[in-house]
């Protein structure tokens, strides 16, 4: 016997869960399948807190979905009487000849977008628990913060149950097949068939879509808590904003108040630069650690007390850092969500609503029109 749907999901992670709850949302009978638990802390979309912000350094581009972003986490809210985003501001900071503070500047005035621009010895004075260096350029936007991430997961998987969609957890996809009639989802426990098929599988897209094994690439990544010896307070959500800094030699690093878990919250884009199996990932270890002391010894000093946790975490990067979000090209009743190459969390509750477009309708009005599957940064070579 094959249970029949709509749509069906593989992937009820960050992605694959907001799309479950757009979809039931519409009366669209549709299954979601995690191989894990509903939230995990295998992938992307674990350890507390994500940033969200529209101070958007990476491209302008990006403003208008995760606007799109902040109306649909707000109407999650409402829906499910869950706190899930959190206003706390947003801090760009780098030296005078870095990109970042630019690129986030650009954003900002191609979109109207409130801000402040300051020196770092500015910024110290305003956020006593920031400590950058003097000469730095810093610019401070009101409205960024973060996500209450597996909080967010939760609420789309209880949104759509709500509406009337089926979630399985703890059950591993081993097949799939589409073809014009529909498509065909087989798993270690039996088989589905729907009209469409959403594939959100994270750092496990390789593994249901060979062809994009080589270029949707799962990194290792580590998150680090650390408890500030004096003054904690300085660091609490209502004074302390989310951050994104450059060091002098162009590391960028990332952080957030104290919230949930003991201590500050930090960590280094592409860490240690290490590609990874997503089912075989090292648990953390002190050269880990010793990377995330490093920023708060030149720009949080006063957060450098205790480490309370360190905790592994996955990107999936795309070779231009940008998104895959399109039908397959040859099976346009199959979608893929891929690629978020570490800042595509805060988008999730956007992104949710153009995959479930795509898999009813073939498009989306929504501003994804970049992430195309077969751009020539994806193709390969």
């Amino acid at each position: 016997m094959t249970d029949e749907y709509d749509v069906i999901i593989v992937g009820v992670g960050g992605m694959g869960s907001s799309a479950c709850a757009h979809l039931a949302d519409r009366g669209v009978d549709v299954l979601g399948i995690e191989r894990f638990d509903v939230p995990h802390s295998n992938g992307s979309s674990h350890g507390s807190t994500r940033i969200i912000r529209t101070a958007y350094h990476e491209h302008p581009d990006y403003v208008p979905l995760v606007e799109r972003a902040y109306e649909n986490w707000r109407d999650l809210e409402d829906a499910t009487g869950r706190d899930l985003l959190h206003v706390t501001g947003s801090v760009c900071a780098a030296p005078p000849d870095g990109d970042l503070v630019d690129g986030a500047r650009l954003a900002c005035e191609d979109h109207g977008l409130d801000h402040e621009t300051m020196t770092g010895a500015a910024l110290n004075e305003r956020f006593p628990g920031y400590g950058v260096p003097g000469d730095y350029d810093a610019l401070y936007q009101p409205d960024g913060g973060f996500l209450d991430c597996e909080r967010a997961v939760s609420a789309h998987v209880e949104r759509a149950m709500a509406e009337g969609g089926t979630v399985h957890a703890r059950e591993t996809v081993t097949d799939w097949t589409a073809d014009a009639d529909g498509v065909t989802v087989e798993t270690d426990r039996g088989a589905y068939a729907a009209d469409a098929l959403v594939l959100a599988a994270g750092a496990w897209t390789g593994d249901l879509l060979p062809e994009l094994g080589g270029t949707v690439v799962p990194e290792r990544q580590v998150l680090g808590w650390f408890q500030p010896p004096e003054r904690p307070d300085d660091f609490a959500p209502e004074r302390f904003p989310v951050f994104v800094t450059e060091s002098d030699d162009g590391d960028e690093y990332y952080g957030f108040p104290r919230y949930d878990r003991p201590g500050v919250k930090v960590g280094l884009y592409h860490h240690l630069h290490e590609t990874v199996d997503p089912d075989d990932v090292a648990a953390p270890t002190p050269e880990d650690e010793d990377a995330l002391r490093g920023l708060l010894q030149d720009h949080f000093p006063a957060a450098d007390g205790p480490t309370m946790g360190l905790s592994t975490c996955l990107f999936t990067n795309s070779p231009d850092m940008d998104f895959v979000v399109d039908t397959l090209p040859e099976q346009e009743n199959v979608v893929v969500a891929a690629g978020f190459s570490g800042h595509g969390f805060k988008f999730a509750s956007a992104v949710g609503e153009a995959l479930a477009d795509l898999a009813l309708d073939g498009e989306t009005p929504l501003p994804v029109g970049g992430f195309a599957v077969d751009r020539a940064a994806i193709r390969a070579p």
